[in-house]
């Protein structure tokens, strides 16, 4: 029997990539609230993925890359682009016309206890443990400072926006329980584009009939906004996560749930002035404790999986 490896140190490059990552990510929420001046966000998704997928796609022929060709991927695809990005990215875009930009990032950090609770339901080898149980209720904990007393228990704009956030994060759990068994064994940029691909799809046409033909009459800043969450935040976040991924590894890479929101808050508070409540920053902390917990940073640690000698 040989046990698990335990998980990798992060190099000068892991932690620029990760923190790199995390500020392309962060500067998506403020580029949502950019575009929503002038585009519907619907509108503002479409533009999102089909730019990203087109930008992959051009990638991979470049690169030469191979293509799968078995039907079956179609489907995948189609599943994923809903499950990671048709119904987050539109949950998060609208809750943002009623969310500041900071504190839609500290929801949408949920998606890391929405994921531990799910496969702990879906899959024999994620039981829900005691250290698991202890982060996932100190990360509630957080969501319910951040999201404010008065507004878990009333219907009203902010908390409908804080709602779709938190939605959010339970379609990316989805996803992620989803493309366990779905994708394996493609290049993690083909798999991206197909994903973005069956986005665009079923956005698109949506779109279109609720919002109608856009104008493309834009102010230059909403299109370089349009432009960063498809170039940037789509296409290049992806690249970049595979690649920290590979350098870093799995549990590493979980930091970018972390850093994310701290970029979202600075950058909302210098561009738009956006002030949080201490309430939100309390919820961040204790939301961040959680999620260390659960990553086993902080607190018991988790006994590693025995696995057979080859």
């Amino acid at each position: 029997m040989t046990q698990a490896p335990t998980q990798q140190s992060l190099t000068p490059r892991a932690w620029g990539l990760l923190i790199l990552l995390a500020l392309i990510w962060g500067a998506s929420f403020l580029s949502n609230r950019a575009a929503l001046e002038e585009v519907g966000f619907l509108t503002t998704v479409a533009f999102r993925v089909g730019g990203a997928a087109l930008a992959l796609w051009l990638w991979i022929w470049w690169r030469g890359l191979p293509v799968p060709r078995d039907p079956r991927y179609l489907r995948h695809f189609l599943i994923m682009g809903l499950l990671n990005n048709v119904i987050p990215f539109t949950l998060i875009v609208w809750g943002q016309t009623r969310v500041d930009s900071g504190l839609a990032s500290i929801l949408n950090s949920t998606t890391a206890i929405f994921t531990v609770i799910l496969s702990a339901m879906v899959f024999a080898d994620e039981r829900m443990t005691a250290r698991k149980a202890i982060g996932v209720a100190l990360g509630f904990a957080g969501v319910a400072m951040a999201m404010g007393i008065s507004h878990l228990f009333a219907l009203n704009p902010t908390s409908l926006g804080q709602i779709a956030i938190l939605g959010s994060g339970i379609s990316y759990a989805m996803a992620a329980a989803y493309a366990r068994g779905a994708i394996r064994g493609l290049r993690p940029e083909v798999s991206a584009a197909g994903m973005l691909t069956g986005a665009s799809v079923v956005i698109v046409p949506v779109a279109l009939w609720v919002e109608g033909v856009p104008t493309l009459n834009y102010a230059p800043a909403t299109w370089a906004a349009l432009a960063y969450l498809a170039l940037a935040a789509s296409a290049l976040a992806y690249l970049l996560y595979y690649a920290v991924l590979q350098a870093a590894g799995a549990g590493n890479l979980s930091l970018v749930t972390l850093l994310i929101p701290p970029f979202a808050i600075v950058l909302g508070a210098v561009v738009y002035d956006e002030s949080l409540s201490a309430g939100a920053y309390g919820g961040f902390v204790l939301l961040a404790l959680g999620l260390l917990i659960l990553d086993g940073r902080i607190g018991p640690k988790p006994r590693p999986k025995a696995q057979e000698s080859a």
